[in-house]
């Protein structure tokens, strides 16, 4: 009789563990890891070539874009280190749109793009408008500004960062 009780027994521990076996095989089966969502930092902005009746202010009224211009974007850490560089090219109405892939914060509050992240002026292809000018700090690297702007893609989002508007100005004016 204990003998038919033992077998009772592990035949229903064998009965269990097979059962579990086949329900976790049925979990993993249908189971599948949600895909990370991909979120990048975007900045946009428009670069332009000042009138020559305005320069030494920030007025921009009068100025015209200027295509394949080209700004960088540098971002530093918390400990003023530059953490991204990416240089980006205008389109033909002087228009950028520059992806940060790869921006990486270490510190979610102080490596901020709002905090840590500058648009610099570095090249026109215009001879005659090929300076600087620091209209929105666009040498001295013009912040980024938040417009609660978003793009939404499958399994993607992007933040839209705003900066400049920014400008080169003549070398001589007549």
């Amino acid at each position: 009789m204990a003998s038919q009780q033992l077998l009772s027994v592990l035949s229903l521990l064998l009965l269990l563990s097979l059962a579990f076996t086949f329900a976790n095989a049925v979990k993993e089966a249908t189971y599948e890891e949600p895909e990370e969502q991909k979120v990048d930092v975007v900045v946009e902005g428009v670069v332009y070539c000042q009138a020559c009746n305005r320069i030494g202010t920030w007025s921009l009224t009068g100025a015209k874009p200027i295509p394949s211009a080209n700004v960088s974007v540098i971002c530093k850490d918390h400990k003023d280190r530059v953490n991204f560089f990416k240089v980006f090219a205008t389109d033909e109405n002087g228009y950028f749109y520059g992806q940060l892939e790869g921006f990486k914060m270490d510190h979610y509050i102080l490596d901020h793009p709002l905090h840590s992240c500058g648009v610099h002026l570095v090249s026109s292809p215009l001879p005659h408008c090929n300076k600087p000018s620091n209209v929105n700090y666009g040498i001295n690297g013009s912040p980024f500004r938040y417009e609660n702007k978003r793009l939404f893609g499958k399994n993607y989002e992007a933040v839209v960062y705003a900066a400049g508007p920014l400008a080169f100005r003549p070398d001589q004016c007549y």
